[in-house]
C-alpha cells in the first residue's frame, strides 16, 4: 500500500471517529432534563408532606369528632390557644346570637350529608358567651337561592340559648381571594378576623375559631351537620408517581448522552453520498 493510501485511509479514520461539537441546544436540553428532575423530585416531597398534614386531620377527626361536646374555653384563654387543637372538637355554648351582623360565606356543598347542597352560603352569625367574648357560629348551610332569606339571619334563635357546635380552625384566604363585601354581607372564607370586621364594635375579644351547629330537623335551613369529615388521601400514590419521573428523567438523559458520545461515522456517509 503506498504512502498516499495510507494518508487516506487514515484521514478517513479520523473522519470516522468525529464527535458532534455541543453547542447551546445540547446544553440547553441537559439544564432542561436536570431542573425537571428537580421539579419532580420537589414534587414528590410536596406530596409526602402533604400526606403527612392529612394523616393529621384525619387522626385529629377521629380522636375529637365523637367525643361528648365540652364547655367552651373562657375568653381569657383564647390568646394562648391553638386553633389547631381545638379543630373537630365539639363543644357546648350558652350565649345569644346577634343575627343583625349575619354574614353569608359562599361556599359549594358537593356531597351533603342533608337535603339540600351543591352552591350557596354558610350562615355565619356573632354568638356572644354569657361569660364573656364572642363566637362566629356556622349556623349551616342554605342554597343559593334561598340566601336572600338569611340575609338578615332568617328565622333565627332569639334570646339566650345553648347550642352543640363543632369547632373549625379559619380557613386561610389568598391571593385569589376576592375581598370582603360590605355592603351585601357577603363573605368567601370562615376566618374570625375577616369576619369580625363586619362588626360595627365587638363587645369583648373574638374567638380564633369558627363552630359548625350539628345537625337539626331534616329539611331545617339553615341545614346543620355539614362539616366534612371524610378527606381522600392518594398522596402517597401521587408522591410515587413524581418520585418515578424523578428516576426516569436521569435514565433518559444518560442515554441521550451515550447517544451523543457515539462517533458518526462520516466515512459511511461519503460514500452513501
Amino acid at each position: 500500500m503506498s504512502d498516499s493510501e495510507r494518508s487516506e485511509n487514515a484521514q478517513m479514520a479520523d473522519a470516522s471517529q468525529t464527535r458532534p461539537r455541543w453547542g447551546f441546544t445540547q446544553i440547553s436540553f441537559v439544564a432542561f432534563m436536570v431542573g425537571l428532575m428537580g421539579l419532580f423530585i420537589a414534587l414528590g416531597t410536596w406530596q409526602v408532606e402533604r400526606l403527612a398534614e392529612k394523616e393529621a386531620l384525619i387522626a385529629a377527626v377521629e380522636t375529637r369528632f365523637d367525643l361528648a361536646p365540652q364547655p367552651f374555653p373562657a375568653s381569657e384563654d383564647w390568646d394562648a390557644l391553638d386553633p389547631q387543637e381545638l379543630d373537630y372538637a365539639r363543644f357546648e355554648l350558652t350565649g345569644t346570637f346577634d343575627n343583625s351582623y349575619t354574614v353569608l360565606v359562599f361556599t359549594n356543598v358537593p356531597d351533603p350529608a342533608g337535603r339540600y347542597g351543591g352552591v350557596g352560603y354558610w350562615v355565619m352569625a356573632p354568638f356572644s358567651l354569657d361569660d364573656g367574648g364572642i363566637v362566629w357560629i356556622n349556623r349551616g348551610f342554605v342554597p343559593q337561592a334561598a340566601a336572600a332569606d338569611f340575609a338578615d339571619g332568617g328565622a333565627a334563635p332569639q334570646g339566650r340559648v345553648t347550642i352543640e357546635a363543632v369547632a373549625r380552625r379559619p380557613e386561610q384566604a389568598n391571593s385569589f381571594t376576592p375581598e370582603p363585601d360590605f355592603a351585601e354581607g357577603r363573605e368567601w372564607v370562615r376566618n374570625p378576623e375577616r369576619l369580625s370586621a363586619f362588626l360595627d364594635d365587638a363587645a369583648g375579644p373574638i374567638a380564633p375559631v369558627t363552630l359548625d351547629r350539628v345537625a337539626g330537623e331534616p329539611g331545617e335551613l339553615p341545614q346543620g351537620g355539614e362539616t366534612q369529615i371524610t378527606f381522600p388521601n392518594r398522596h402517597l400514590e401521587y408522591a410515587g408517581t413524581w418520585y418515578l419521573f424523578a428516576v426516569i428523567t436521569p435514565i433518559m438523559l444518560g442515554f441521550w448522552l451515550w447517544r451523543q458520545r457515539r462517533p458518526r461515522n462520516l466515512a459511511h456517509e461519503e460514500k452513501d453520498n
